[in-house]
C-alpha cells in the first residue's frame, strides 16, 4: 500500500536540497500523483507510443526510471519481438523499489534495472528512449551531450519521449501558470507549509527549460521531427523521432 507524502508537513529548521532517498521512494507514488497533473495520462501514453514505435531486436531505455512506472507501462503494451528494456536510476532506494515492483508483475520481456548515472549509459540499438521528468535534474551543462548521445544510439525511426516541467519566458504567463499549479497542489491536500518547504528544497535541484530550449536541443542533436503532445499547467511531454 502506498504511503502518504508528509515529508514536508512539519516545520524544518533547515530545508535541505531534495534527494531521492528512502523517505522519498517510500511515498513517491503519492507525491507524484498530488504534484504532477496528468502524470497517469503521460505514463499510459508512453506505453501506447512504445506499442507503436518499438522495433524488433532493439533496446528500450527508461532513463531516470524511479519506481518503474514507465517501464511497466511499456511492458504491458510491447508487442515488438526480442526487445530488452534497460531501466536506469542513480538512486539505490528507487532502484530497489523499482525491481520489487517489476517482480510483482511477471513478464517475458527481458528487463534490466541498473543503479547508475545515466550519463554513463552507452545507448545502443534503441528504438525507444524515455526521460520521464529526468532531464530537469541533470546539470544544464550536460543536457546537450545526453540528448546527442541518445540520438546517436537510436535506430532510424526510433522515438525519444521526454516529460518535463517547463519554465516560461514571459513573467506574467509564468505567474499565471505557477498559481494554477499551486491551486492544484492545494486541492490535493498539501498545506501552505508543505508547498513552501518543498519549493525551497527543490529549487536548486530541479532546473527547468523552456519549450524552445528543448526544441533547439533536439535539433542540435540531429532530430528534425518533434512535437509537444501534452501539456497541463507547467508540465509537458514531448516526442522526437529519428
Amino acid at each position: 500500500m502506498n504511503k502518504t507524502d508528509n515529508i514536508f508537513a512539519t516545520a524544518q529548521e533547515e530545508v535541505k536540497d531534495f534527494v531521492f532517498d528512502d523517505n522519498v521512494a517510500e511515498v513517491f507514488p503519492d507525491m507524484i500523483k498530488r504534484s504532477v497533473p496528468g502524470y497517469q495520462t503521460m505514463i499510459s501514453t508512453i506505453g501506447h507510443l512504445a506499442h507503436e514505435y518499438a522495433q524488433d531486436n532493439s533496446q528500450i531505455y527508461d532513463l531516470g526510471c524511479s519506481l518503474g512506472a514507465a517501464t511497466l507501462s511499456i511492458r504491458r503494451k510491447l508487442t515488438a519481438k526480442n526487445c530488452t528494456i534497460i531501466a536506469v536510476d542513480n538512486s539505490q532506494a528507487m532502484v530497489n523499489r523499482c525491481q520489487q515492483h517489476l517482480n510483482n508483475y511477471k513478464s517475458e520481456i527481458k528487463t534490466q534495472v541498473l543503479c547508475d548515472d545515466i550519463m554513463n549509459i552507452d545507448i545502443q540499438d534503441a528504438s525507444i528512449v524515455v526521460l520521464n521528468f529526468t532531464l530537469q535534474f541533470i546539470s544544464p551543462s550536460q543536457r546537450d551531450t545526453l540528448i546527442k548521445n541518445i540520438y546517436q544510439g537510436m535506430k532510424p525511426g526510433g522515438i525519444l519521449i521526454i516529460s518535463e516541467k517547463l519554465v516560461f519566458e514571459q513573467a506574467n504567463i509564468q505567474s499565471v501558470i505557477d498559481e494554477l499549479h499551486l491551486d492544484f497542489k492545494r486541492a490535493q491536500g498539501y498545506s501552505e507549509l508543505e508547498i513552501s518547504q518543498k519549493r525551497a528544497s527543490i529549487e536548486n535541484v530541479l532546473i527547468p527549460d523552456t519549450l524552445e530550449q528543448h526544441y533547439k536541443r533536439f535539433e542540435q542533436a540531429g532530430f528534425n521531427k518533434m512535437s509537444q503532445w501534452y501539456q497541463c499547467f507547467n508540465f509537458s511531454s514531448l516526442i522526437a523521432i529519428k
